[in-house]
């Protein structure tokens, strides 16, 4: 019993760090309509920022500081927010297809300077040894994984209640309204450019923040971690669930997660033994086939956007009668 448990936590866990990089994108795709290509790029700066700050010391090799977890976390975000910085000043000119090679383009130069620059990220071998917060203090390894998954919903309840404040304020309207129709928005004195870049910048350090837990739950970071399989995994969740729709940014983390998981046990336990070695292609293939069945069946996700204006806010509390009386 313990053991399901302890498995169920790692599992919502990693489905919890996996839903605040889909929120993050949705803020990005969902509302504001930037193709980002280049997750993992973003992710990877979170989780390499927070370990080079709140690692432990080794020899010949850079950072190590040991800062408290919450300063090494917020080291790593704003590592990943600069990045998206300089990436969205140098591309957000470009527009749908051009784009997303160009971010996509970012996450592959960074995961080769990850992987070359020892001196810095420790190349192919990776860092390890993150002191994982608070796991002297509570000890026991079942209480520990509890203890973080706890963690880890917190921020997601804190990220997607934020999230919810933004998108369903003046600024969120803004950005939707420069997805639907830039002309339009900058005839109303909008400024696409400037609102562009805070929401790619807002969304790719949300991202970080997901890279820094990975890294405090894991005590490891490597570029394997930065594959370009992470980015369509997210992307798959964001479909599935439906973008613009912060609900659906979550579900689809833990329903895509969920496939995943249970694809990867079934493969390993029923494939023929020839099949084993093909197991990752063949999920690679699998999580392509939910994107392009989903894009054909239900483009708009399992939960689509739904527009909230004044009228409907209004109707809503009236309730049912108003439509006899009118």
């Amino acid at each position: 019993m313990i053991g399901m448990i302890s498995y169920l936590a790692f599992f919502a866990t990693m489905a919890g760090i996996l839903a605040i990089v889909v929120l993050g994108l949705n803020l990005q795709w969902g509302y504001t309509g930037l193709f980002n290509g280049g997750v993992v790029a973003f992710f990877g700066a979170g989780a390499y920022g927070t370990m080079l700050l709140g690692g432990r010391p080794e020899l010949g090799q850079f950072g190590g500081y040991e800062w408290p977890f919450v300063f090494a976390l917020a080291g790593g975000v704003v590592l990943a927010a600069l990045i998206a910085w300089i990436v969205g000043m140098l591309t957000l000119r470009l527009r749908h297809d051009y784009l997303a090679i160009a971010t996509f383009g970012v996450a592959v130069a960074f995961e080769s300077v990850t992987r070359n620059a020892e001196w810095l990220t420790g190349g192919a071998k990776g860092l390890r040894g993150f002191p994982r917060p608070l796991e002297a203090a509570i000890g026991n390894n079942f209480a520990y994984g509890l203890f973080f998954l706890g963690m880890v919903l917190v921020v997601l309840g804190a990220v997607y209640w934020g999230l919810q404040r933004l998108v369903h304020s003046p600024y969120g309207r803004a950005l939707r309204a420069i997805r639907e129709d830039e002309t339009a928005a900058r005839s109303l004195g909008k400024n696409p450019a400037r609102l562009r870049l805070q929401s790619f910048v807002i969304g790719s350090a949300i991202m970080g923040v997901a890279g820094g837990l990975y890294v405090a739950f894991y005590a490891f970071v490597s570029p394997q971690d930065l594959a370009p399989i992470l980015t369509f995994q997210v992307w798959a969740m964001l479909i599935v669930g439906g973008a613009g729709n912060n609900r659906g940014a979550v579900l689809g983390a833990f329903l895509i997660w969920g496939a995943w998981t249970a694809s990867g046990f079934a493969l390993s336990k029923f494939a023929p033994q020839a099949m084993q070695l093909y197991t990752g292609s063949i999920q690679y293939i699998l999580i392509g086939t939910v994107i392009v069945g989903m894009l054909l069946w239900r483009p708009q996700g399992l939960l689509p956007e739904r527009i909230v204006t004044r009228f409907t806010k209004t109707a809503a509390k009236a309730g049912p009668t108003s439509k006899g009386a009118i």
